[in-house]
C-alpha cells in the first residue's frame, strides 16, 4: 500500500509505465464501441459497462497506468470516446464575511450554503493513453455568483459527447458547446432559474437536441437546445406542484433516454411528478405523481420493463412504473414501491434479480426487481454521492472519504474488495474497455489490467 501511495503522488510527468500502458499507448487508435461513455452513466444512462471484467482492483501497483492532477473543483463524471476524456471544472474566489451575510441573510438553510465572491468555469481534455492535458479552456468567469450547498461545486453537472461535439452544462451559469477535437467554443447558452443549491442536473442528447432540466425554486420546466446552435427548440412546463415554499419544488434529476413501445422518452424526475417527455418536440407523453419529494437528484434507470427512480427528499423511497401508458398515469401504472431505502444523490445500480440503492449514511440495499421487496439492507460506509458502477455482477462503489468498495451482486451482502485512495470520491466512475477511470478530489486515475 505504501508503493501505491508514493506512486499515486506523482504528477503526470512522472506516471507508470506498464506493459499495458505501453499497449496502450500503440493502440491508441482503435477504438470501439465498448470504450464510449459519452453521457452521464453512459449509453444507455444506467452505469452497466460494456465489459463484464472491468478492473475494480484499485490497490496493486501493477494497475496503475497513470494519475493526472486535475486543477481547480469539478464533480462532474469524465465522458469518453475512447481517446479523450473531457471534463468540467471551476475556480473560486472567496467571499468577504460582508459578501456572505448580504447573500445569506433571510435564506433558507444558510447553514448548508456557501458564499463565493467570483467563479471561473473550466473544461478540461486529457488524453485517455496518457492522461496527458490536452486542453484546460477558459469558458466563462461569473461575479457574485448565488449560493451553493457545501458539498457541491459549481462544476457538478455532467456533460454530453455527440458525434464531434462536446457540450459542457453549469445548471444557470450555462450551457456551452464545444468541437470536441479542437476545443473550440461553438455555442453557449445560459437560461435563468433560481437552483439555491448549485448546479446538479446533467444532460442528455437525442438527435440533434439538447435536453436541459431547469427544476428552480422559482420555476420549473424542461428545455430542448439545438446542438447545432444552442437555439431553445421547445420549452415545457413541469406540472402543478402543492408545495408552496420553492425550497420543495426544486430538483436535480438527469434525464433518462429510452424506448417505448417504438416511441422514445426523455424520462426525468422532479418534485412530486416523475414525466416523460418527447425528446423531439417537448410534449408530456405521461406523468405520476410520486408524492411530496423534492431535490431528486438520482438518475432514473430503465430494467424489465420498468422505469424506477428515488423520490429524493422527503420521500426517499425507490419506486418502479410502468412507462406504457398516456396522460396521468398516478393511479393506474405504479408497479411497486420501497420505502426508507431511496438515495438522494446516488443514482441506483441494476443487476437482475436486484436493485441496488445507496441511502443516506452509507446504507445499502437490494432490492428485488419484479416486486420491489427488501432483501437485505447494510450500512457499508459514511457519504456518498458517486453512483455505482455496474460490470458483471459486480458493483463498484466509491466515498467521500476516497474508499472503493467493491461488491458481488448476491441475496446477502458480499464485499469483496475494500481499497484506500485517501482522495474524496463525488464524481461516478467510467469505464474504457476493461479499465477504470476514477475521478477523485485532486486528480484522475486510470486503472489497468
Amino acid at each position: 500500500m505504501s508503493d501505491l501511495k508514493n506512486v499515486v503522488s506523482c504528477n503526470v510527468s512522472c506516471r507508470l509505465l506498464s506493459l499495458n500502458a505501453f499497449l496502450i499507448l500503440a493502440m491508441a487508435g482503435l477504438v470501439t464501441a465498448d470504450d464510449q461513455y459519452r453521457q452521464f452513466r453512459g449509453p444507455q444512462g444506467n452505469g452497466v459497462a460494456a465489459s463484464t471484467g472491468v478492473v475494480f482492483d484499485t490497490d496493486t501497483d501493477e494497475h496503475l497506468m497513470w494519475r493526472t492532477e486535475t486543477p481547480e473543483t469539478g464533480w462532474s463524471s469524465p465522458i469518453t470516446d475512447g481517446k479523450r476524456l473531457w471534463m468540467t471544472a471551476a475556480k473560486t474566489t472567496e467571499a468577504t464575511q460582508q459578501q456572505k451575510d448580504v447573500k445569506l441573510k433571510d435564506a433558507k438553510f444558510a447553514g448548508m450554503k456557501q458564499i463565493m465572491a467570483s467563479v471561473d468555469l473550466f473544461a478540461i481534455c486529457l488524453d485517455a493513453a496518457t492522461g496527458e492535458m490536452i486542453h484546460k479552456i477558459t469558458l466563462d468567469h461569473i461575479e457574485s455568483p448565488d449560493s451553493i450547498n457545501t458539498m457541491n461545486s459549481f462544476a457538478s453537472p455532467t456533460g454530453v459527447w455527440a458525434g464531434d461535439r462536446v457540450v459542457h452544462h453549469f445548471g444557470r451559469y450555462g450551457t456551452f458547446c464545444l468541437d470536441a477535437n479542437t476545443g473550440e467554443l461553438l455555442w453557449k447558452r445560459a437560461i435563468p432559474f433560481e437552483d439555491s443549491m448549485g448546479p446538479g442536473s446533467s444532460i442528455v442528447e437525442s438527435s440533434g437536441v439538447i435536453i436541459v432540466p431547469c427544476d428552480g425554486t422559482d420555476v420549473q420546466f424542461v428545455v430542448g437546445l439545438s446542438l447545432e446552435n444552442g437555439n431553445e427548440l421547445w420549452r415545457t412546463e413541469r406540472p402543478e406542484m402543492s408545495a408552496t415554499d420553492g425550497e420543495f419544488r426544486k430538483s436535480y434529476s438527469t434525464p433518462l433516454l429510452v424506448e417505448i413501445e417504438g416511441q422514445p422518452q426523455a424520462v426525468i424526475p422532479a418534485a412530486e411528478w416523475c414525466v416523460a417527455y418527447h425528446p423531439q418536440t417537448g410534449k408530456e407523453i405521461w406523468r405520476f405523481r410520486h408524492g411530496k419529494g423534492f431535490s431528486v437528484s438520482a438518475a432514473p434507470v430503465y430494467a424489465d420493463g420498468k422505469v424506477l427512480f428515488s423520490s429524493g427528499y422527503g420521500g426517499k423511497e425507490v419506486i418502479a412504473i410502468d412507462p406504457t401508458g398516456s396522460g396521468d398515469v398516478t393511479d393506474s401504472h405504479e408497479l411497486w414501491r420501497c420505502k426508507r431505502v431511496g438515495p438522494v444523490m446516488p443514482s441506483l445500480a441494476v443487476i437482475p434479480p436486484y436493485v441496488y440503492s445507496l441511502a443516506e449514511g452509507g446504507i445499502l440495499a437490494a432490492i428485488n426487481l419484479a416486486d420491489g421487496a427488501l432483501e437485505w439492507r447494510q450500512r457499508i460506509g459514511s457519504q456518498y454521492s458517486a453512483s455505482p458502477l455496474v460490470s458483471g455482477n459486480r458493483l463498484l462503489i466509491g466515498d467521500h472519504d476516497g474508499n472503493v468498495t467493491i461488491l458481488r451482486s448476491a441475496d446477502k451482502y458480499t464485499e469483496l474488495a475494500r481499497y484506500e485512495l485517501g482522495e474524496q470520491i463525488m464524481a461516478s466512475p467510467v469505464p474504457i474497455g476493461d479499465d477504470l477511470v476514477l475521478r477523485t478530489k485532486h486528480a484522475v486515475y486510470r486503472f489497468s489490467k
